[in-house]
């Protein structure tokens, strides 16, 4: 697994913002979609919180107790452990020890928000604070659509899951490896699925970490894409560093992390968990264990340099203990999420986790509730940056078409929820109760007239018609639906204006690289 993890929209093209309007956006919300891409969510709802002060001053102690005690191996890599060492660490071996507190001090180094950057300005995010960002699927090594059933994953598929992200309103990143393109070496795909990400988007994305030279290509290529004073002094990429849990981390997460924290660029530091397996059986062991390993990697990166931004990162699943294989939207697993949202807030970094989570090999009833069952955990917690949003199926097995469509249709009914009541004087609705009166109804009022076109959420793939009418169209569930509506987007996308030099700088630096290696499948 990957995480799997251990291992459009037309408008976008001219970079418009969540304003404007016309009558193309009110045709759009009338049909159920946007013409344009939404902002990232800030939220105006309190959090969902589940923890009173007693447990989560529990909850800090036991991980500084593991911290102290037990200790974090960091394999394979002397630099790293030599940085532990001369910071404070008690080094014995690969085993790491934090004295009581100092892993909380050097973690305080941390921004608590950033903004990472978009080749598009319209498109940059705020990750931390009250904000939210959604981000599609990242891991599989199969696609699945109707037409072409379960499959290894192409570079094409890769280039139409960047496509569909991109046309989707509620995805406000491009993501990472949205599927893993097995046509391609393993030792050059990291470039061609960076350029896709660059080329067929303006939303931000991910870098590589399946290796340090490949963080140091991202690097590079990000260099090409906004120039290298640009990257010197902003965060114009997020990556995805993994424990090992439990209480490990790998010379290729650690050298990838090294990478991108000294170039201040974003790492989410996630301990990688199914319960049972990887950590105890019980809500609170994982959220100590979780917190132990989230602190211990951030606390490196502040000692590779100081203010690097990163992100809390929590991926805890259930485990059948029947079978041993890993279990999703089930109640445990939201405890979990709770409580490390809240913890990160505590701690005063980013926190990730979450998603559209489900272990069905379709897109069917249970991938809906299963899915549904995390992500709503996900928007009331106050997740700040959400991986696995939508596509997610077969337990990050699969990166689905379909189900990345109807799972963005969900995320767009999250955003208008986490955005809360209107309570300025159209929201209050005062003149409609003036002008209606008892026994009227408010269909004709002015009122209505006036915020009918945006007054709820219009889903773009549930179909509330009479039975005669969805008869007559053929009888489709919300599978085929959806098929349709991922059809129609990739015959649509069009792809946003990119500079032809800087076009051609990439596809030269990609060109030199792949030459300069020969291709290695494993």
């Amino acid at each position: 697994m990957s995480d799997t993890e251990g291992r459009a929209s037309r408008a976008s093209r001219g970079g418009r913002g969540r304003g404007g309007g016309g009558a193309a956006s009110r045709r759009a919300a009338r049909s159920g979609g946007s013409s344009e891409q939404l902002k990232f969510i800030t939220r105006k709802i309190p959090y969902f919180e589940t923890l009173n002060e007693e447990a989560l001053q529990i909850i800090e102690d036991n991980a500084e107790t593991v911290l102290e005690e037990i200790g974090i191996e960091f394999r394979d890599d002397a630099e790293a452990l030599q940085i532990l060492k001369d910071n404070g660490c008690d080094v014995q071996g690969e085993r790491v020890r934090f004295p009581r507190g100092l892993a909380r001090q050097w973690c305080a180094h941390a921004p608590s928000q950033f903004t990472q950057h978009a080749r598009n300005s319209d498109r940059n995010v705020i990750i931390g604070g009250n904000n939210t960002v959604f981000a599609p699927v990242y891991g599989p090594p199969f696609v699945r659509d109707i037409d072409g059933g379960r499959r290894y994953a192409t570079i094409e598929d890769f280039r139409n899951f960047v496509k569909l992200t991109y046309s989707m309103p509620a995805l406000h990143h491009s993501g990472g490896t949205v599927c893993e393109p097995v046509d391609i070496p393993v030792n050059k795909r990291h470039l061609d699925m960076l350029y896709s990400h660059m080329r067929l988007s303006d939303k931000p994305y991910m870098g590589s970490v399946t290796a340090p030279e490949r963080a140091e290509d991202s690097i590079a290529m990000s260099k090409i894409l906004f120039g290298d004073e640009f990257v010197d002094n902003n965060t114009v990429m997020i990556s995805l560093i993994n424990a090992n849990s439990p209480m490990t981390f790998d010379d290729t997460m650690l050298g990838a992390l090294k990478v991108y924290a000294r170039n201040m660029q974003a790492c989410i530091i996630t301990p990688f968990i199914l319960a049972g397996a990887m950590a105890p059986v019980t809500a609170a062991g994982v959220m100590a264990q979780s917190l132990a390993e989230g602190m211990a990697g951030i606390a490196f990166a502040q000692m590779v340099r100081k203010g690097a931004p990163v992100v809390m990162g929590s991926f805890a699943s259930s485990i059948s203990m029947q079978s041993g294989a890993p279990t999703f939207g089930t109640p445990e697993p939201a405890l979990v999420l709770y409580g490390m949202a809240h913890l990160a807030r505590r701690l005063g970094v980013p926190f990730r986790s979450g998603g559209s989570l489900c272990g069905s090999k379709l897109p069917d009833a249970q991938a809906a509730y299963e899915s549904a069952n995390t992500i709503l955990p996900t928007a009331l917690a106050g997740v700040n940056f959400t991986l696995h949003s939508a596509g997610w199926l077969e337990g990050g097995l699969i990166s689905s078409y379909e189900k990345l469509v109807m799972d963005a249709d969900q995320l767009g009914m999250m955003q208008r929820m986490l955005e809360g009541y209107d309570m300025t004087e159209n929201g209050q609705a005062m003149d409609a109760l003036r002008e209606v009166g008892p026994g009227n109804h408010f269909l004709g009022c002015a009122h209505t007239q006036a915020n009918f076109e945006t007054a709820f959420f219009r889903s773009t793939i549930a179909d509330n018609n009479s039975f005669e009418q969805w008869e007559s169209e053929g009888s489709q569930d919300a599978y085929q639906r959806a098929n349709l509506l991922v059809k129609k987007t990739l015959d649509e996308y069009v792809a946003p204006d990119l500079d032809p030099a800087i076009d051609e700088a990439l596809n030269e630096f990609m060109s030199k690289k792949k030459e300069s290696m020969p291709d290695a499948f494993t």
